[in-house]
């Protein structure tokens, strides 16, 4: 029963950070805020004002989540205090991996929540909007963008977020040219824009029918998704060029064969932005018009500029010396972030999108300088 006299010491530890992250949270504040929201909610014609409500209820809903799972955490802990307690009292150590299961869930949602408190970047909140480009290289890089494809998505299904594709450009034989999806839910932005670079692959490549081992790279650009109204990132008429085109066929099942692509460039920066993935020209448009004010947000965050104008386009390099992480396949296996020097031998769970340890090492990062 020595095990479970250890799981109390660990509970009895894990006491202070509760009440430190209850703090960090600024739970009283919030919960004064919901009480002030929903009282707004129910004055006369609070709903007769669409864009407002709408926003009034998506803070509530953000608010009530923080609230609601510091509540669970804090419910978890009493549990496992409880069960602990009934173990030594019974004899009965049939409930020691129950107990096992449940504080490594305890401790990794404890440390979750945590990491959300240093999300104080100005769209951290936000949607986020993923890029991916393929290197120098044909099939090898393209193939690789489309690993890293899965990747995310993966991983956004791991944490519940929703996926929605923006584009997408098939690759000439395998794999992809291009794609852009949005990740939808609370902090995904703010999670994902350590991931924003260049990500270097070495494996013997299932093309190559030598059986040699290649070097591939591909780009992932994270951008926050940015409101039509946010009068920060206002898209000018006279700043942009649209081009319609006819859709390559790229995507599959997803696109229309008519003239409903789109493309736009912001003339300022040279940003291009393209979508095909929808039927309809307008939701093809407005796809762009998402894509473009995120990009503008990105890189205005990134540079630490004050205004729109101040942006000029950049163009990521997608090659050697410039990856922000590697991911080696052979002669052993290792993937390695170059920033936090992070790194796990088990490549293939992270593929499979187990990502948080990455992340989690760079906000502690940037958390700490």
């Amino acid at each position: 029963m020595l095990e479970f006299e250890e799981y109390k010491g660990k509970l009895n530890a894990a006491k202070p950070t509760l009440e430190v992250l209850r703090g960090a949270l600024k739970l009283e504040a919030a919960q004064k805020e919901i009480e002030e929201l929903e009282a707004a909610s129910e004055r006369e014609g609070f709903w007769n004002d669409v864009a407002n409500s709408q926003r009034v209820q998506k803070r509530l809903k953000t608010l009530k989540a923080k609230v609601e799972g510091y509540q669970k955490l804090c419910a978890a802990w009493d549990d496992m205090y409880t069960l602990c307690d009934m173990a030594l009292e019974e004899g009965d150590d049939s409930m020691l991996e129950e107990l096992q299961s449940e504080f490594q869930e305890f401790t990794e949602k404890a440390e979750a929540m945590r990491l959300s408190t240093l999300l104080s970047g100005e769209y951290d909140a936000n949607n986020a909007i993923l890029t991916f480009h393929a290197g120098a290289g044909g099939t090898e890089a393209q193939d690789w963008a489309s690993m890293l494809y899965r990747m995310y998505n993966m991983w956004a299904e791991r944490h519940g977020y929703k996926v929605k594709v923006m584009d997408y450009l098939d690759g000439d034989e395998a794999g992809l040219k291009s794609a852009t999806i949005m990740i939808e839910g609370e902090n995904a932005y703010g999670f994902l824009k350590s991931e924003h670079g260049v990500h270097r692959l070495v494996r013997v490549s299932p093309f190559d029918a030598a059986g040699r081992r290649h070097t591939s790279f591909a780009a992932v650009e994270v951008m926050p998704e940015i409101a039509a109204d946010d009068t920060e990132i206002e898209l000018k008429d006279d700043d942009i060029e649209m081009q319609v085109y006819r859709s390559s066929g790229a995507g599959g099942q997803k696109v229309n064969k008519t003239s409903s692509a789109v493309r736009l460039i912001h003339k300022p920066t040279g940003i291009v932005v393209s979508s095909q993935v929808e039927r309809s020209h307008f939701q093809n448009l407005e796809n762009c018009k998402n894509m473009l004010r995120a990009r503008l947000a990105e890189i205005k965050e990134r540079e630490h500029l004050e205004k729109i104008s101040d942006i000029k386009g950049v163009q990521m390099k997608i090659e050697w010396g410039s990856q922000i992480r590697s991911y080696v396949f052979m002669p052993y296996q290792l993937v390695k972030d170059l920033r936090t020097e992070y790194e796990t031998g088990n490549i293939f769970a992270v593929m499979d999108g187990d990502l948080d340890g990455f992340i989690n090492a760079f906000l502690s990062m940037k958390a700490a300088n």
